[in-house]
Protein backbone atom coordinates (compact mmCIF):
# COMPACT_ATOMS: atom_id res chain seq x y z
CA UNK A 1 0.00 0.00 0.00
CA UNK A 2 1.17 3.63 -1.19
CA UNK A 3 2.37 5.90 1.90
CA UNK A 4 1.69 9.00 0.25
CA UNK A 5 2.73 10.97 3.00
CA UNK A 6 5.61 9.63 2.89
CA UNK A 7 6.06 10.59 -0.61
CA UNK A 8 4.65 14.03 -0.48
CA UNK A 9 7.82 14.50 2.26
CA UNK A 10 10.41 13.74 -0.50
CA UNK A 11 9.29 16.87 -2.00
CA UNK A 12 10.17 20.20 -0.16
CA UNK A 13 8.14 22.59 -2.10
CA UNK A 14 5.26 20.90 -0.62
CA UNK A 15 6.42 22.05 2.96
CA UNK A 16 5.32 25.32 2.57
CA UNK A 17 2.42 27.63 3.14
CA UNK A 18 0.42 29.89 0.36
CA UNK A 19 -1.62 32.99 1.67
CA UNK A 20 -1.29 31.60 5.18
CA UNK A 21 -2.87 28.34 4.33
CA UNK A 22 -1.05 24.59 3.58
CA UNK A 23 0.02 24.75 -0.89
CA UNK A 24 -1.87 22.44 -2.30
CA UNK A 25 -0.59 21.88 -5.65
CA UNK A 26 -3.09 21.00 -8.48
CA UNK A 27 -1.35 22.30 -11.58
CA UNK A 28 0.86 19.16 -11.98
CA UNK A 29 -0.51 18.50 -15.68
CA UNK A 30 2.04 21.83 -16.28
CA UNK A 31 5.01 20.75 -14.35
CA UNK A 32 5.46 18.33 -11.42
CA UNK A 33 7.64 19.02 -8.71
CA UNK A 34 10.62 17.79 -7.86
CA UNK A 35 11.82 15.13 -5.06
CA UNK A 36 15.08 15.29 -3.39
CA UNK A 37 16.60 12.23 -5.42
CA UNK A 38 16.13 14.60 -8.40
CA UNK A 39 17.79 17.96 -6.59
CA UNK A 40 20.54 15.59 -4.60
CA UNK A 41 21.71 13.84 -8.27
CA UNK A 42 21.67 17.75 -10.14
CA UNK A 43 23.80 18.98 -7.04
CA UNK A 44 26.03 16.31 -6.95
CA UNK A 45 27.12 16.40 -10.68
CA UNK A 46 27.49 20.02 -10.00
CA UNK A 47 29.60 19.36 -6.86
CA UNK A 48 31.78 16.54 -8.07
CA UNK A 49 31.71 15.78 -11.83
CA UNK A 50 31.04 18.85 -13.48
CA UNK A 51 32.77 18.45 -17.40
CA UNK A 52 31.61 18.40 -20.67
CA UNK A 53 30.76 15.11 -22.27
CA UNK A 54 32.24 12.62 -24.90
CA UNK A 55 34.93 14.71 -25.99
CA UNK A 56 37.36 14.91 -22.92
CA UNK A 57 39.95 12.24 -21.92
CA UNK A 58 40.10 13.37 -18.30
CA UNK A 59 38.67 11.68 -15.24
CA UNK A 60 35.68 14.50 -14.74
CA UNK A 61 34.82 14.25 -18.81
CA UNK A 62 34.56 10.51 -18.26
CA UNK A 63 32.49 10.48 -15.39
CA UNK A 64 30.01 12.82 -16.77
CA UNK A 65 30.36 10.85 -20.04
CA UNK A 66 28.98 7.99 -18.64
CA UNK A 67 26.77 9.13 -16.18
CA UNK A 68 24.86 10.70 -18.97
CA UNK A 69 25.21 7.59 -21.53
CA UNK A 70 23.70 5.59 -18.20
CA UNK A 71 20.86 7.84 -18.04
CA UNK A 72 20.48 7.02 -21.62
CA UNK A 73 20.02 3.40 -21.18
CA UNK A 74 17.43 3.38 -17.57
CA UNK A 75 15.24 5.96 -19.95
CA UNK A 76 15.21 3.29 -22.59
CA UNK A 77 14.66 0.59 -19.92
CA UNK A 78 11.59 2.60 -18.54
CA UNK A 79 9.80 2.79 -21.78
CA UNK A 80 10.99 -0.83 -22.99
CA UNK A 81 13.16 0.48 -25.79
CA UNK A 82 15.87 -2.71 -26.60
CA UNK A 83 18.94 0.14 -28.23
CA UNK A 84 19.12 2.95 -26.10
CA UNK A 85 20.60 5.27 -29.17
CA UNK A 86 16.87 5.41 -29.97
CA UNK A 87 16.22 7.57 -27.09
CA UNK A 88 17.25 11.31 -28.10
CA UNK A 89 17.69 13.90 -25.50
CA UNK A 90 16.04 16.85 -26.47
CA UNK A 91 15.08 20.22 -24.49
CA UNK A 92 11.39 18.92 -24.49
CA UNK A 93 8.30 17.89 -26.25
CA UNK A 94 8.05 21.01 -28.20
CA UNK A 95 11.63 20.97 -29.25
CA UNK A 96 11.25 17.10 -29.96
CA UNK A 97 8.15 17.82 -32.55
CA UNK A 98 9.61 20.21 -34.13
CA UNK A 99 12.89 17.97 -34.99
CA UNK A 100 10.59 15.26 -36.08
CA UNK A 101 8.70 18.04 -37.95
CA UNK A 102 11.57 19.55 -40.09
CA UNK A 103 13.00 16.29 -40.26
CA UNK A 104 9.98 14.76 -42.23
CA UNK A 105 9.91 18.48 -44.26
CA UNK A 106 12.88 17.20 -45.59
CA UNK A 107 12.46 13.93 -46.19
CA UNK A 108 8.44 12.54 -47.03
CA UNK A 109 6.57 15.53 -47.26
CA UNK A 110 5.33 17.11 -50.66
CA UNK A 111 3.57 20.08 -51.33
CA UNK A 112 0.04 19.56 -50.51
CA UNK A 113 0.51 16.33 -48.03
CA UNK A 114 -1.97 16.01 -45.84
CA UNK A 115 -1.40 15.45 -41.93
CA UNK A 116 -3.88 14.25 -39.30
CA UNK A 117 -3.88 15.64 -35.77
CA UNK A 118 -6.79 15.69 -33.05
CA UNK A 119 -9.44 18.33 -32.46
CA UNK A 120 -7.64 18.64 -28.98
CA UNK A 121 -3.98 18.63 -29.88
CA UNK A 122 -1.27 20.91 -27.43
CA UNK A 123 -0.38 23.83 -29.23
CA UNK A 124 3.23 22.47 -29.27
CA UNK A 125 1.86 19.71 -31.70
CA UNK A 126 -0.19 21.63 -34.29
CA UNK A 127 2.10 24.47 -34.86
CA UNK A 128 5.59 22.79 -36.44
CA UNK A 129 3.15 21.37 -38.67
CA UNK A 130 0.85 24.20 -39.71
CA UNK A 131 3.86 26.15 -40.28
CA UNK A 132 5.09 23.16 -42.71
CA UNK A 133 1.63 23.60 -44.21
CA UNK A 134 1.44 27.40 -44.87
CA UNK A 135 4.91 26.97 -46.12
CA UNK A 136 4.16 23.80 -49.02
CA UNK A 137 0.62 24.16 -49.68
CA UNK A 138 -0.35 21.27 -47.08
CA UNK A 139 -3.39 20.49 -45.16
CA UNK A 140 -4.19 19.78 -41.75
CA UNK A 141 -7.41 17.13 -41.09
CA UNK A 142 -8.97 16.98 -38.33
CA UNK A 143 -10.05 13.89 -36.26
CA UNK A 144 -13.11 15.25 -34.22
CA UNK A 145 -14.19 14.58 -30.97
CA UNK A 146 -17.78 12.62 -30.13
CA UNK A 147 -20.26 13.94 -27.22
CA UNK A 148 -18.21 12.31 -24.43
CA UNK A 149 -15.50 14.68 -25.93
CA UNK A 150 -13.66 11.55 -26.71
CA UNK A 151 -11.52 11.63 -30.12
CA UNK A 152 -14.43 9.84 -33.04
CA UNK A 153 -12.15 7.30 -34.10
CA UNK A 154 -14.88 6.27 -36.44
CA UNK A 155 -14.03 8.88 -38.56
CA UNK A 156 -10.43 9.08 -38.31
CA UNK A 157 -9.76 6.40 -41.26
CA UNK A 158 -12.46 8.65 -43.38
CA UNK A 159 -9.41 11.06 -43.64
CA UNK A 160 -7.16 9.40 -45.14
CA UNK A 161 -5.94 10.17 -49.09
CA UNK A 162 -2.94 9.14 -50.84
CA UNK A 163 -2.07 12.60 -50.28
CA UNK A 164 -2.16 12.07 -46.28
CA UNK A 165 1.55 11.29 -44.66
CA UNK A 166 1.71 11.93 -40.87
CA UNK A 167 -0.14 11.43 -38.64
CA UNK A 168 0.47 13.22 -34.69
CA UNK A 169 -1.57 12.65 -31.75
CA UNK A 170 -1.70 13.11 -28.64
CA UNK A 171 -1.66 10.01 -26.31
CA UNK A 172 -4.10 11.87 -23.45
CA UNK A 173 -5.43 15.12 -23.46
CA UNK A 174 -3.99 17.93 -21.79
CA UNK A 175 -6.95 19.98 -21.05
CA UNK A 176 -9.49 16.89 -20.72
CA UNK A 177 -7.22 13.99 -19.25
CA UNK A 178 -8.65 11.88 -21.89
CA UNK A 179 -6.79 8.18 -23.04
CA UNK A 180 -7.16 8.00 -26.47
CA UNK A 181 -6.64 4.64 -28.05
CA UNK A 182 -3.10 5.00 -29.52
CA UNK A 183 -2.88 1.03 -30.60
CA UNK A 184 -5.95 1.68 -33.06
CA UNK A 185 -4.87 5.18 -34.94
CA UNK A 186 -1.22 3.22 -35.18
CA UNK A 187 -3.03 -0.20 -36.59
CA UNK A 188 -5.29 1.88 -39.05
CA UNK A 189 -2.21 4.17 -39.90
CA UNK A 190 -0.09 1.25 -40.33
CA UNK A 191 -2.73 -0.13 -42.53
CA UNK A 192 -2.19 2.51 -45.05
CA UNK A 193 1.74 3.10 -44.62
CA UNK A 194 1.47 6.46 -42.54
CA UNK A 195 4.29 7.50 -40.44
CA UNK A 196 3.08 7.78 -36.15
CA UNK A 197 3.68 10.51 -33.99
CA UNK A 198 2.52 10.04 -30.91
CA UNK A 199 2.92 12.83 -27.93
CA UNK A 200 3.57 11.55 -24.78
CA UNK A 201 3.91 14.63 -22.37
CA UNK A 202 0.47 13.93 -20.77
CA UNK A 203 0.92 10.10 -20.82
CA UNK A 204 4.27 9.30 -19.85
CA UNK A 205 3.71 10.27 -16.22
CA UNK A 206 1.05 8.77 -15.26
CA UNK A 207 1.03 5.06 -17.03
CA UNK A 208 3.59 2.58 -17.64
CA UNK A 209 4.21 2.83 -21.74
CA UNK A 210 5.63 0.42 -23.68
CA UNK A 211 7.27 1.21 -27.33
CA UNK A 212 8.42 -2.18 -28.90
CA UNK A 213 4.72 -2.84 -28.04
CA UNK A 214 3.05 0.74 -29.27
CA UNK A 215 4.91 0.21 -32.59
CA UNK A 216 4.74 4.06 -33.40
CA UNK A 217 7.66 5.63 -35.47
CA UNK A 218 8.26 8.30 -32.97
CA UNK A 219 7.28 9.00 -29.63
CA UNK A 220 8.01 12.14 -27.67
CA UNK A 221 7.75 13.72 -23.39
CA UNK A 222 9.17 15.57 -21.30
CA UNK A 223 11.24 15.48 -18.40
CA UNK A 224 9.76 18.16 -15.86
CA UNK A 225 6.13 16.37 -15.94
CA UNK A 226 8.00 12.93 -14.65
CA UNK A 227 9.34 14.52 -11.46
CA UNK A 228 12.49 15.77 -13.09
CA UNK A 229 14.27 19.11 -14.37
CA UNK A 230 12.68 21.60 -16.94
CA UNK A 231 14.90 21.40 -20.19
CA UNK A 232 15.13 18.13 -20.35
CA UNK A 233 12.97 16.02 -23.49
CA UNK A 234 12.85 12.94 -24.64
CA UNK A 235 12.74 11.95 -28.64
CA UNK A 236 12.61 8.27 -29.31
CA UNK A 237 12.27 6.76 -32.92
CA UNK A 238 12.45 3.48 -34.78
CA UNK A 239 15.01 2.20 -36.15
CA UNK A 240 14.72 3.13 -39.34
CA UNK A 241 13.84 6.82 -38.74
CA UNK A 242 17.36 6.66 -36.50
CA UNK A 243 19.19 6.14 -39.39
CA UNK A 244 17.30 7.98 -42.38
CA UNK A 245 15.23 11.27 -40.50
CA UNK A 246 17.32 14.48 -41.90
CA UNK A 247 19.47 16.49 -39.13
CA UNK A 248 17.90 20.20 -39.07
CA UNK A 249 20.54 20.99 -36.10
CA UNK A 250 24.37 20.90 -36.36
CA UNK A 251 26.73 21.06 -34.31
CA UNK A 252 30.10 19.72 -31.97
CA UNK A 253 29.08 16.30 -30.93
CA UNK A 254 26.56 15.31 -33.78
CA UNK A 255 29.90 14.76 -36.28
CA UNK A 256 32.66 12.02 -37.00
CA UNK A 257 34.50 14.36 -39.36
CA UNK A 258 34.24 17.75 -40.18
CA UNK A 259 36.39 19.68 -43.87
CA UNK A 260 35.33 22.42 -45.48
CA UNK A 261 34.24 20.40 -48.49
CA UNK A 262 32.43 17.71 -46.22
CA UNK A 263 31.49 16.95 -42.70
CA UNK A 264 30.81 12.81 -41.86
CA UNK A 265 27.88 12.94 -39.23
CA UNK A 266 27.99 10.62 -35.79
CA UNK A 267 25.17 7.53 -35.79
CA UNK A 268 22.62 7.09 -33.25
CA UNK A 269 21.75 9.97 -31.10
CA UNK A 270 24.27 11.54 -31.00
CA UNK A 271 23.76 12.74 -34.84
CA UNK A 272 20.49 14.63 -32.96
CA UNK A 273 22.20 16.24 -30.19
CA UNK A 274 24.20 18.79 -31.10
CA UNK A 275 26.22 21.23 -29.03
CA UNK A 276 26.55 21.02 -25.16
CA UNK A 277 23.34 19.25 -23.49
CA UNK A 278 21.53 19.96 -20.16
CA UNK A 279 23.80 17.07 -18.56
CA UNK A 280 22.90 17.77 -15.11
CA UNK A 281 19.14 17.46 -16.15
CA UNK A 282 19.59 14.43 -17.84
CA UNK A 283 21.33 12.99 -14.75
CA UNK A 284 18.37 14.62 -12.25
CA UNK A 285 15.65 12.56 -15.06
CA UNK A 286 17.09 9.09 -14.15
CA UNK A 287 16.68 9.70 -10.70
CA UNK A 288 13.09 11.28 -11.27
CA UNK A 289 12.73 7.90 -13.59
CA UNK A 290 14.43 5.51 -10.63
CA UNK A 291 11.94 7.46 -8.38
CA UNK A 292 9.06 6.54 -10.37
CA UNK A 293 10.04 3.21 -10.36
CA UNK A 294 10.24 2.69 -7.15
CA UNK A 295 7.04 3.77 -6.15
CA UNK A 296 5.70 1.83 -9.71
CA UNK A 297 3.88 2.93 -12.30
CA UNK A 298 0.71 0.73 -11.78
CA UNK A 299 0.61 2.22 -8.40
CA UNK A 300 1.00 6.48 -9.86
CA UNK A 301 -1.96 5.20 -12.40
CA UNK A 302 -4.30 3.75 -9.86
CA UNK A 303 -3.42 6.30 -7.15
CA UNK A 304 -4.12 9.58 -9.79
CA UNK A 305 -7.09 7.56 -11.22
CA UNK A 306 -9.00 7.21 -7.95
CA UNK A 307 -8.24 10.66 -7.34
CA UNK A 308 -9.66 12.34 -10.73
CA UNK A 309 -12.96 9.67 -10.49
CA UNK A 310 -13.28 11.29 -6.63
CA UNK A 311 -12.88 14.69 -7.16
CA UNK A 312 -15.39 14.39 -10.59
CA UNK A 313 -17.96 13.07 -8.15
CA UNK A 314 -17.60 15.60 -6.06
CA UNK A 315 -17.66 18.50 -8.59
CA UNK A 316 -20.76 16.32 -10.29
CA UNK A 317 -22.53 16.96 -6.58
CA UNK A 318 -22.46 21.15 -7.27
CA UNK A 319 -25.03 22.08 -9.50
CA UNK A 320 -22.57 25.82 -10.75
CA UNK A 321 -20.15 23.17 -12.10
CA UNK A 322 -19.76 22.43 -15.56
CA UNK A 323 -17.25 19.21 -16.38
CA UNK A 324 -15.68 18.66 -19.17
CA UNK A 325 -13.92 15.00 -20.61
CA UNK A 326 -16.14 13.09 -17.79
CA UNK A 327 -14.68 9.59 -18.92
CA UNK A 328 -14.03 7.15 -16.38
CA UNK A 329 -10.43 6.11 -17.77
CA UNK A 330 -8.40 9.09 -17.71
CA UNK A 331 -4.81 10.14 -16.60
CA UNK A 332 -4.66 12.77 -13.71
CA UNK A 333 -6.63 15.62 -15.21
CA UNK A 334 -10.13 17.17 -14.31
CA UNK A 335 -11.18 20.19 -16.13
CA UNK A 336 -14.31 22.34 -15.14
CA UNK A 337 -16.17 25.73 -15.54
CA UNK A 338 -18.47 27.79 -13.17
CA UNK A 339 -21.94 28.96 -14.21
CA UNK A 340 -21.59 32.10 -16.15
CA UNK A 341 -17.94 32.38 -14.41
CA UNK A 342 -14.53 33.14 -15.66
CA UNK A 343 -11.83 30.80 -15.63
CA UNK A 344 -9.09 33.32 -14.45
CA UNK A 345 -11.77 34.79 -11.31
CA UNK A 346 -11.98 31.15 -10.36
CA UNK A 347 -8.13 30.40 -10.14
CA UNK A 348 -7.26 33.36 -8.07
CA UNK A 349 -9.60 32.90 -5.30
CA UNK A 350 -8.65 29.78 -5.24
CA UNK A 351 -4.95 30.90 -4.59
CA UNK A 352 -6.20 32.49 -1.89
CA UNK A 353 -6.33 29.69 -0.25
CA UNK A 354 -3.37 27.95 -0.90
CA UNK A 355 -4.70 25.67 -3.89
CA UNK A 356 -2.80 26.01 -7.19
CA UNK A 357 -4.74 25.37 -10.35
CA UNK A 358 -4.10 26.00 -14.19
CA UNK A 359 -6.45 28.46 -15.59
CA UNK A 360 -7.49 29.36 -19.35
CA UNK A 361 -6.86 27.71 -22.98
CA UNK A 362 -4.18 25.17 -21.67
CA UNK A 363 -2.52 25.63 -24.96
CA UNK A 364 -5.35 24.39 -26.76
CA UNK A 365 -7.59 26.85 -28.51
CA UNK A 366 -8.82 25.41 -31.30
CA UNK A 367 -10.48 22.79 -28.66
CA UNK A 368 -11.85 26.00 -26.67
CA UNK A 369 -12.86 26.92 -29.20
CA UNK A 370 -15.04 23.90 -30.15
CA UNK A 371 -16.02 23.84 -27.10
CA UNK A 372 -17.48 27.34 -27.30
CA UNK A 373 -15.37 28.66 -24.20
CA UNK A 374 -12.40 30.86 -23.66
CA UNK A 375 -11.07 28.37 -21.01
CA UNK A 376 -11.43 26.39 -18.12
CA UNK A 377 -10.07 25.48 -14.29
CA UNK A 378 -7.68 22.97 -14.22
CA UNK A 379 -6.77 20.46 -11.85
CA UNK A 380 -4.27 18.22 -12.20
CA UNK A 381 -2.90 14.95 -9.98
CA UNK A 382 0.47 13.80 -9.64
CA UNK A 383 1.20 10.82 -7.41
CA UNK A 384 1.58 13.27 -4.10
CA UNK A 385 -2.20 14.94 -4.17
CA UNK A 386 -4.58 12.96 -1.59
CA UNK A 387 -8.69 12.83 -1.36
CA UNK A 388 -8.04 15.00 1.82
CA UNK A 389 -6.33 17.82 -0.51
CA UNK A 390 -9.56 17.14 -2.82
CA UNK A 391 -11.81 17.78 0.01
CA UNK A 392 -10.25 21.13 1.03
CA UNK A 393 -10.38 22.53 -2.41
CA UNK A 394 -14.61 21.30 -2.66
CA UNK A 395 -14.76 23.76 0.39
CA UNK A 396 -12.85 26.46 -0.53
CA UNK A 397 -14.50 26.26 -4.33
CA UNK A 398 -17.94 26.24 -2.40
CA UNK A 399 -16.83 29.65 -0.94
CA UNK A 400 -15.70 31.03 -4.13
CA UNK A 401 -18.78 30.40 -5.72
CA UNK A 402 -20.56 32.03 -2.91
CA UNK A 403 -18.10 34.94 -3.28
CA UNK A 404 -18.75 35.31 -7.12
CA UNK A 405 -22.65 35.17 -6.60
Amino acid sequence: MLSIQNIKSQFPILNQKINGNPLIYFDNGATVQKPNVVLKAMDDYYTYSNANIHRGVHTLSRKASELYEHSRKTVADFFNVLDPQQIIFTSGTTDSINIIAQGLSKSILKNGDEIVLSQYEHHSNILPWQLWAQENAGILKVIPINQNQELDLEKFEALITPKTKVVAVAHVSNTLGVITDVRKIINLAKKHNLIVVIDGAQSAPHMQIDLQELGADFFVCSAHKMYGPTGVGVLYMNNYWLNNLPINKTGGGTIKTVSFEKTEYAEGALRFEPGTPNIAGVIGFEAAIKFMNEIGMQNIYSHELQLVNYAQQKLRDIDEVILYGTSDEKAGVVSFNLKNQHPFDVGTLLDKYGIAVRTGHHCTQPLMQHLGIQGTVRVSFAVYNTKEEIDFFIEKLKNVIRMLS
